[in-house]
């Protein structure tokens, strides 16, 4: 009688359990992988990267490219995206996003109406990156096919955290970290640029990365510098450098430093820690950086002799103080040349002082280009290399 109630039991629960009702199969979804918004005219176009599955598939591609570029326009990136199925046969999914590309004029009129969708959507994850493409629209950056990676947004989204990681004039910035800084009321962001080099409808043809040099190339350039959410201007390769300094962003680069007697030395910067601190003194805010840095020397091109420690000591004096230059020179420049807060002083003052900072804050644009920073720099080296004195100093002429 027991069984026979809990069969029945069973019976009408299956009645009301449902499947998942919202799932995607993959045939019916177009996956995207790069995305670029651009303005026309007071709408947004919007391009969409999207991957071919047949062509992705081991040993089963039929010759075409990849990827296909879809884009459509709109009065919201919404709409321009659902514009997109009166060519595609599928449905944009954009969960398996990497990069997403935000067009020069864009830029310069403002982000912030192109982001609302991707904050709010619930498809959408935010561990893309963002990059703007300079001097160009973004959708002509989504045409160039590349090498090395068949999905061109898997290179993108690679190529800027080994940049940022190996060289240091880039920074990948993801979706929050974008939003957290455009609402905080003391920064200002910075985004990674990407430079078109070639035509980009050529590079858009399969032939195109074919070649041993390949006509169309995409490369990470510097960064952009924001007000609020709208592009006023670029920072030069040192400047760039400099700032992830400042920010606690550089885990590896290189160093060319000057010799006294003539001729360069090459170091690697193999690991480095900053620690920003702020006070008010007399209700004047000051901001100390302290940078601790350890180098390998990877090439000598000038006479020194790395046998003694008193050559050791020198170069890494010489390195400390080129650090401490490329940072001075860049806070004078934003300070003179844009003026605003791109480093988030404001908010080191703040968590320092919040008594100062409620006073501070009404005006902190002003106070920023009055304050006091102070820079220093300890450089150490751990590793000479496999030889010691360069051979070069055992070439006669």
């Amino acid at each position: 009688m027991v069984r026979n109630l809990l069969v029945i039991l069973l019976l009408c629960s299956l009645l009301i359990v449902t499947g998942c009702w919202n799932r995607r199969e993959l045939n019916e979804l177009a996956i995207a992988v790069g995305m670029g918004i651009d303005k026309q005219g007071k709408q947004f176009k919007v391009s969409m990267q999207v991957v071919v599955p047949s062509e992705i598939a081991a040993k089963k591609g039929q010759g075409t490219t990849p990827v296909v570029l879809y884009s459509a326009v709109g009065d919201s990136v919404f709409e321009a995206i659902r514009k997109m199925t009166t060519e595609s046969p599928r449905k944009i999914y954009i969960s398996h996003l990497r990069i997403l590309l935000l067009g020069d004029e864009l830029a310069r009129d403002g982000i912030g109406k192109s982001l609302e969708f991707l904050t709010r959507d619930s498809e959408a994850r935010s561990d893309f990156y963002i990059a703007v493409s300079k001097e160009s629209k973004a959708e002509d950056v989504l045409k160039v096919l590349t090498t090395l990676d068949s999905i061109p947004a898997n290179m993108l989204f690679n190529a800027l955290e080994t940049s940022q990681k190996e060289w240091a004039p880039t920074t990948s910035v993801t979706l929050d970290e974008l939003i957290s800084v455009l609402t905080s009321e003391s920064r200002n962001p910075v985004l990674t640029g990407i430079l078109v080099h070639g035509d980009p409808n050529e590079g858009g043809s399969s032939d195109s990365v074919k070649n041993v040099k390949t006509p169309v190339r995409l490369q990470y350039s510097t960064l952009a510098v924001f007000r609020k959410d709208k592009l006023i201007g670029w920072l030069n390769e040192k400047e760039s450098k400099a700032y992830n300094y400042i920010m606690d962003k550089v885990q590896s680069t290189a160093a060319v430093i000057p010799c006294p007697s003539g001729g360069n030395v090459t170091l690697e910067v193999i690991r480095t820690k900053t620690k920003v601190k702020g006070k008010v003194i007399h209700k004047k805010p000051r901001i100390d950086i302290n940078i601790r840095g350890e180098v390998n020397v990877d090439e000598v091109g000038c006479h020194i002799d790395l046998t003694k420690q008193r050559t050791i000591s020198q170069v890494e004096r010489l390195a400390e103080q080129r650090v401490e230059d490329i940072i001075n020179e860049l806070i004078h420049t934003v300070k003179q040349k844009y003026k605003v807060d791109i480093f988030g002083f404001g908010q080191v003052i703040r968590r320092s002082n919040p008594t100062a900072w409620k006073e501070l804050r009404r005006d902190w644009e002003r106070h920023f280009m009055d304050l006091e920073v102070n820079v220093k720099v300890h450089a150490s080296i751990r590793q000479l290399g496999t030889v010691g004195n360069s051979f070069l100093d055992r070439i006669k002429e």
